[in-house]
C-alpha cells in the first residue's frame, strides 16, 4: 500500500522473485517524488548509490546506473563526476522504474484492511479511481502479508491551518512551492517559515529572483540557529543498519529522547546551501547598502490571520528573548516539514489485534513487522512509519533498499538478499554482538562494568 520510494524499492527487489505474488496499490495517478520541491540546482542529500536497490543488489536491472545506460547518459554522467545527483534526476529515475514494474497499480485507493479469522487471511478493500480521481469501481483482494508504505504528509502548524486551508489566501506549504512560484514572485513581501533544508532552498530561490535592494524577504524558524546538517563521516553512521539495530534495542523512553535530540542529523541545512545564501547576500552588498532581507532564527508563530483582503498578519514570539511582535506580509511559504501519515484510519479494522507502546503507538519489531495478537497468523510490515522504533534513519533513502531486503528475507524465510553483518566503524553500546563480517575475526569489545553492591 503506497508507492513512494520505500515500496518502489520493495517492488523492484521483489520483481525477480518468482516465489512471490505481489501487488502494490497507490491512489495517485503515477509516481512523483516531492514535485513541488524539484527546484533547479537542488540535489539529493545522499549519494546516487542510495538508489532503490544498489546497496543490496548492485547487479539489479533497476539501479540508477542502469537507468542512465537505458537513456544513453552513462558517459555524460561519468564525465560530470557527480556523487549527489539532482532531485529531478532522482525523480526521473524512480518514474523509469515505476513505468517498468507490472505489479504497480496506480489510481487504486485502499479503504480498509481486515483480518478474517475464519479464512486466516487479510481482506483489503480498495476503490479504483478514474482519470479525474473519482470512484470508478470497488474491489477486494486477499493476502497473507501486507506492506504499508504510505509515507508522510505536509505538516502545517496549528496557528496557520485556517489560512492554509482558505481559498485565495497566499499561504502555501513548501510541498506545493513550484505550483505557486510565479504567483509568489509577484508578491510585495514574502515570509518563509521553517529553518530546515526546504526553507533554505526556497529562501535562496526567492532571493535570486528578487531585485537587489528590493528583496523584501523574511526567513524565520523555531530552531536556535540556521544550523548546518551533521554530515561528518562518522556522524553519517547513524544512518546504517548497525545503528538502526542498536536504536531498536533501546528502551522506549531513551528512543524518544534520542529522536528529539538528533534533529540536526536530518533537519539541518546543507553547508553548500548555507554558503550559497551567504554568497548571494554578500554579493548584494558590493555597491553599498544591505539587502532588504530579515533572517531570524528562534522564532515561533503564535497566531496568524488575514489583514484586509490580501495580506497576512503573523504574531511572532522570540523563544529565547520572550519578546513578541507582529509581521505583515503578502505571502507565506511554510517550509515546516512533514509528518508520518497516521495509520489509525487505514488499520481501524485491525485495531483489536494491534499491540501498542506506552504512547499508544504501534509496536514494531526489528524486521519492520507490526506486533499483532498471536491469533493473527498473517503479517503487516511498515516502511517509513517506524521512526519511534528504528530511529532517524527510518525515512532515509540510504536505508530503503536494506529495509526492503530485510522484509523480503523475512517473507521468503531465507537469505534471498544476503545482507552485511557490519556496516559501521562505530560500535554503538557496550554489549557484544555476534554480527561478524564474513571471513573476518570478531573485533574486541569493551567489557561492561559490573556494578558492585
Amino acid at each position: 500500500m503506497g508507492i513512494g520510494p520505500s515500496n518502489l524499492s520493495l517492488a523492484a527487489l521483489a520483481q525477480p522473485l518468482t516465489e512471490l505474488d505481489t501487488a502494490f496499490y497507490e491512489q495517485r495517478p503515477g509516481f512523483h517524488w516531492h514535485p513541488g520541491l524539484l527546484l533547479d540546482g537542488t540535489t539529493l542529500q545522499v549519494p546516487f548509490l542510495a538508489d532503490l536497490v544498489t546497496l543490496v543488489d548492485p547487479t539489479s536491472r533497476w539501479t540508477f546506473l542502469n537507468h542512465l545506460k537505458a537513456r544513453d547518459r552513462l558517459y555524460p554522467f561519468y564525465f560530470a563526476e557527480r556523487f549527489h545527483i539532482p532531485r529531478a534526476e532522482y525523480d526521473a529515475y524512480c518514474r523509469w522504474v515505476a513505468a517498468n514494474l507490472p505489479a504497480l497499480h496506480f489510481r487504486h485507493q485502499v479503504d480498509a484492511v481486515r483480518w478474517n479469522p475464519e479464512r486466516d487471511i487479510f481482506e483489503v478493500d480498495y476503490t479504483q479511481l478514474d482519470a479525474d480521481g473519482e470512484a470508478e469501481a470497488l474491489g477486494r483482494t486477499h493476502t497473507r502479508n501486507i506492506v504499508i508504505g504510505i509515507g508522510t504528509e505536509p505538516h502545517i502548524p496549528e496557528p496557520l491551518k485556517p489560512l492554509a486551508d482558505a481559498p485565495g489566501v497566499p499561504v502555501v506549504h513548501a510541498a506545493d512551492y513550484l505550483d505557486h512560484r510565479e504567483q509568489l514572485l509577484t508578491a510585495g513581501h514574502i515570509t518563509v517559515v521553517g529553518s530546515g533544508q526546504s526553507g533554505a532552498e526556497i529562501f535562496l530561490d526567492l532571493l535570486r529572483h528578487r531585485p537587489a535592494g528590493h528583496e523584501r524577504l523574511t526567513w524565520i524558524g523555531r530552531t536556535d540557529a540556521f544550523a548546518p546538517m551533521e554530515y561528518s563521516k562518522l556522524g553519517l553512521e547513524h544512518f546504517t543498519p548497525d545503528y538502526t539495530r542498536y536504536f531498536h534495542a533501546l528502551a522506549e523512553p531513551v528512543r524518544d529522547q534520542l529522536v528529539t535530540a538528533q534533529w540536526q542529523l536530518h533537519k539541518g541545512i546543507s553547508a553548500d546551501t548555507l554558503a550559497a545564501i551567504h554568497d548571494e547576500l554578500y554579493h548584494r552588498t558590493l555597491h553599498g547598502g544591505w539587502p532588504d532581507t530579515v533572517l531570524t532564527p528562534g522564532v515561533r508563530v503564535r497566531t496568524a490571520g488575514r489583514l484586509a483582503t490580501t495580506k497576512v498578519e503573523l504574531h511572532l514570539e522570540h523563544i529565547q528573548q520572550g519578546t513578541r511582535t507582529r509581521l505583515t506580509t503578502d505571502a507565506v511559504v511554510l517550509a515546516t516539514g512533514y509528518h508520518e501519515r497516521p495509520l489509525t484510519h487505514l488499520l481501524a479494522g485491525l485495531d483489536p489485534y494491534l499491540r501498542r507502546d506506552t504512547s499508544d503507538r504501534p509496536r514494531i519489531d526489528e524486521h519492520y513487522r507490526l506486533v499483532l495478537d498471536p491469533s493473527v497468523t498473517g503479517t503487516v510490515y511498515v516502511q517509513n512509519a517506524e521512526r519511534h522504533t528504528h530511529g532517524v534513519g527510518a525515512p532515509d533513502l540510504g536505508l530503503a533498499a536494506w529495509r526492503s531486503a530485510t522484509i523480503l528475507n523475512t517473507l521468503t524465510g531465507k537469505e534471498t538478499y544476503p545482507l552485511p553483518t557490519r556496516t559501521a566503524f562505530t560500535t554503538f553500546g557496550l554489549q557484544p554482538t555476534d554480527r561478524v563480517p564474513p571471513g573476518r575475526r570478531p573485533h574486541e569489545h569493551l567489557t561492561p562494568l559490573v556494578q558492585e553492591h
